[in-house]
C-alpha cells in the first residue's frame, strides 16, 4: 500500500473514533476554556489532522506518481465521510441547519453520480477551482464551527462561513453540472 493510501486509510479511520466520543458524555459535560466542550476540543484535533491528510496524500500522490485507482476511488470518499460526520455532529447538537445540510448532501450525490457517468465513458474530471474553494470554505466552517460555544462572535463567524460554503456549495454544483451537460443528457 502506497503512502498516499496509508494516509487516506488513517483518515477514514478518524471518522468511526470521532463518532464513538460524541456519545461518551464527560466529554460533551466539561469544558476545557470559554465553553468549550472536551469534546469539540478533541473533534477539532482530529478533524485538523485528517484534514492535514487530506491535503498531503493528493500532494505525495501526485508528486511521487503514486497514484492509484484505489486512491482515485478511496481519496473523495474519505473527503466526504469526514465532512458528513462533523456536519452531523453539528446538526445534532443544533449548530447546523438542516437545509443546509440537505443542500450539501444533494450536490455531493449529484456530483458523484456525474463521475460515474463520465467513469463509464472513460472520462475524468479534474476538480474545478469553484470546488476547491468550496471544499476549503467547508473544511474552514467546520472548524470554526468546532469553537462555536467559545464566544458569539465565533458562532456567528461559524454561521456565516457555512452559508457561505453551502453557497458555494450550489454553485459548484451548477458549474459542475453545466460543464458536463452534454455528456450527461447524451447518457440519459
Amino acid at each position: 500500500m502506497t503512502l498516499p493510501n496509508k494516509l487516506t486509510m488513517l483518515r477514514i479511520l478518524i471518522i468511526p473514533v470521532m463518532v464513538i466520543l460524541y456519545f461518551i458524555p464527560y466529554l460533551k459535560d466539561n469544558y476545557l476554556f470559554a465553553e468549550v466542550s472536551i469534546l469539540y476540543f478533541v473533534e477539532v484535533i482530529l478533524f485538523a489532522i485528517a484534514s492535514i491528510t487530506d491535503f498531503l496524500d493528493g500532494y505525495i500522490a501526485r508528486s511521487r506518481n503514486l497514484v492509484t485507482t484505489f486512491g482515485k476511488f478511496a481519496d473523495p470518499l474519505a473527503d466526504k465521510m469526514l465532512t458528513f460526520t462533523a456536519m452531523s455532529i453539528f446538526l445534532a447538537d443544533g449548530l447546523l441547519p438542516l437545509w443546509v445540510f440537505v443542500i450539501i448532501l444533494i450536490r455531493e450525490f449529484m456530483v458523484s453520480g456525474i463521475r460515474m457517468v463520465m467513469a463509464d465513458k472513460q472520462v475524468v474530471i479534474a476538480a474545478a477551482k469553484m470546488g476547491k474553494y468550496k471544499t476549503a470554505c467547508t473544511m474552514l466552517a467546520i472548524i470554526v464551527m468546532f469553537f462555536s460555544h467559545a464566544h458569539i462572535v465565533v458562532f456567528y463567524l461559524g454561521q456565516a462561513l457555512i452559508y457561505l460554503a453551502c453557497l458555494l456549495t450550489i454553485i459548484s454544483g451548477v458549474e459542475y453540472f453545466y460543464k458536463n451537460r452534454k455528456e450527461i443528457l447524451e447518457s440519459i
